[in-house]
């Protein structure tokens, strides 16, 4: 569609954008629409109530990988505490690591200082938990909802809209420096 005949026709009749009207570089415009043309600020107060939302929406999807790593940390915890049954004939803890061809034999010297002689044993990977409706239906639903307000951010960011760019990379920030602290792997 060339821009003599869109302009003829008018441009506000259809809601879809030629890719002559597309912006592919950052602009600053107060009237950019954000998620659909119902959502389209026609002031300056109503470009910063959308930038301000922008930035809230930036912190509160911190604040979701935040609780996503608290929820895990939850489960796996939940999961060590796990009791489980003994079944005759199968070998014990002590045997299997007798048995395993990765350990190796030390002296361990105690307080009462007796040496004793014990095997050292190096877990080389984390065990998968079993699949359980109730924590992988929530962890599923987490994610759907994390994924939604990451998609929303990305949107605002493909705009191109100068405003919009540095409210959602404002909103990590502080979302980071306010709650980045609860998503630090541990060591021990």
């Amino acid at each position: 569609m060339s821009h003599q005949h869109m302009s003829s026709s008018g441009a506000s009749s259809s809601p879809l954008m030629s890719a002559s009207e597309m912006q592919m570089t950052f602009f600053n415009s107060v009237f950019t629409p954000y998620l659909s043309s119902n959502w389209k600020p026609s002031s300056q107060g109503g470009y910063a109530g959308t930038c301000l939302f922008l930035i809230f929406l930036g912190a509160f999807f911190r604040i979701l990988m935040a609780g996503k790593h608290l929820i895990e940390q939850r489960w796996h915890d939940l999961e060590s505490e796990r009791r489980y049954v003994a079944v005759r004939g199968t070998p014990t803890e002590a045997e299997r690591i007798n048995a395993d061809v990765d350990s190796k034999k030390a002296v361990l010297i105690s307080e009462q200082g007796v040496e004793e002689p014990v095997k050292v044993v190096k877990r080389t990977r984390r065990p998968v938990t079993p699949w359980r409706f109730s924590i992988d239906g929530p962890r599923a639903a987490y994610t759907l909802l994390l994924s939604t307000v990451g998609y929303l951010l990305m949107l605002a960011v493909m705009t191109m809209n100068l405003g919009y760019f540095l409210s959602v990379l404002g909103g990590i920030f502080l979302g980071e420096l306010a709650f980045g602290r609860y998503t630090q792997l541990e060591e021990h």
